[in-house]
């Protein structure tokens, strides 16, 4: 199995890899910035957090099956980078124009159309991978796509409450659309002509499908996405699993942003902190499965993600709520952030080895419809929930359903056998 470094002086791979790093720095940056924003008109409030987080949201459903499509139509590289030139631009309308707005319907439809053009780029990236790597480098490649986001969360949430009160929201904002811009320039380096992945028995059906392809309308070809989505069972199981967790995190995410803002007694600096020790458990726990993760069934090392990261969730609350100390924060943010990666690059590994090369935009953009589908929901249910019952008790309740999804699934593909 190749090493990290072998892979990164595939030029190509290496631009795609740096590119995201510089822009999820960036957009983590962001993202505090529209927390502190949120904080400065309504304190405290989840059910705020919660409205504007599903501007970011709702694009994946308008959007996501037709871009899909096009992404599968278009060129990966071009896609990428326009988007990511777009979103500089309207990103910098905001502290321009809209900070000081009475009214938020505008900011709302910023973010709308902000996130409606991430939603070519999000199928895009993953779907190149493939093109860029060869095949027996997939998971190695998988590991490191999913490292860059880790990195931003270290390098972007870690000193994003500081600079939050150093230059205020709108240098997050700022920062952010310069990071857009570097990416889109990076991307725009990739050679246009990719690694190909060959294999013989596909040639010839692929070539009557590009014959297909053009006769074909855009909702044909979702309703053959979709076919193609439902009828592959390995694709059913990992988006099931993508769901669960992705259903948690909406879950948890507004009510650990108050959770650990009541109980550390910060808005965003010690949240900042916090996230940036989530962020180095994610780093290493990738790192850690990148390198060792062929051993395992990534079916097994699902569930015990699952299980694991179920168990940690709970003492994470428990000890947080007895001991509000900031270094136990940090150790068990570390520690959750450790065992809950394994799950993401297992599932996208999967896909990346049970999908046609020419389907995987459409299947990508139906995976983000699911996780987006459960981040949503569950989401607006606990920020409800938050306003009747206590935080520990909600996280309480998503740690055990996590343990005993997980728990279930292990007991019952070990009396099987395990798939692949």
């Amino acid at each position: 199995m190749s090493k990290f470094g072998n892979i990164l002086k595939n030029h190509n791979f290496f631009f795609l890899w740096l590119g995201q790093i510089i822009s999820q720095v960036g957009d983590r940056l962001g993202q505090m910035a529209l927390i502190a924003f949120v904080y400065l008109r309504a304190p405290g409030s989840t059910v705020e957090i919660a409205k504007i987080l599903s501007f970011t949201i709702i694009p994946v459903f308008l959007i996501g099956p037709i871009a899909g499509v096009y992404v599968d139509r278009w060129d990966r590289r071009r896609t990428m980078y326009i988007c990511d030139f777009l979103r500089a631009v309207l990103v910098l309308i905001i502290p321009l124009f809209l900070f000081y707005a009475e009214r938020m319907a505008l900011l709302y439809f910023l973010i709308f159309i902000i996130f409606a053009i991430g939603r070519f780029f999000v199928p895009a990236k993953l779907a190149i991978i493939p093109d860029l790597v060869q095949e027996k480098d997939l998971l190695m490649a998988n590991s490191l796509v999913h490292i860059t986001g880790m990195i931003a969360a270290v390098l972007g949430f870690g000193i994003s409450g500081v600079l939050v009160e150093w230059l205020g929201a709108k240098g997050g904002f700022y920062l952010d659309a310069g990071s857009f811009l570097i990416s889109g320039l990076l991307i725009f380096l990739i050679a246009k002509k990719t690694i190909p992945r060959v294999n013989l028995k596909k040639v010839g059906h692929e070539i009557v499908e590009v014959i297909d392809k053009i006769k074909k309308s855009v909702f044909q070809e979702v309703k053959e996405g979709i076919l193609y989505f439902v009828r592959n069972k390995d694709i059913r199981f990992t988006a099931g699993v993508m769901f669960i967790l992705s259903s948690a995190l909406g879950a948890a995410s507004v009510v650990l942003i108050a959770f650990v803002q009541n109980t550390l007694h910060s808005a965003t600096l010690d949240l900042g902190l916090v996230m940036m020790f989530f962020g180095l458990g994610l780093f290493f726990g990738s790192l850690s499965y990148g390198r060792f993760g062929s051993k395992i069934s990534h079916y097994k090392m699902i569930f015990s993600s699952l299980i694991l990261s179920g168990i940690m969730l709970i003492i994470f609350v428990f000890v947080l709520s007895g001991y509000p100390y900031f270094i136990n924060a940090a150790a068990l943010s570390f520690l959750l952030g450790f065992v809950v990666s394994p799950t993401i690059i297992a599932s996208i590994t999967i896909i990346h080895n049970v999908s046609d090369n020419a389907m995987m935009g459409k299947i990508f953009s139906s995976i983000e419809i699911i996780i987006h589908l459960g981040f949503l929901i569950f989401m607006y249910i606990s920020g409800l929930l938050a306003e009747k019952y206590s935080h520990v008790l909600i996280l309480f309740v998503v740690g055990c359903i996590f343990t005993l999804l997980g728990l279930v699934n292990f007991i019952y593909y070990s009396k099987t056998t395990w798939l692949k």
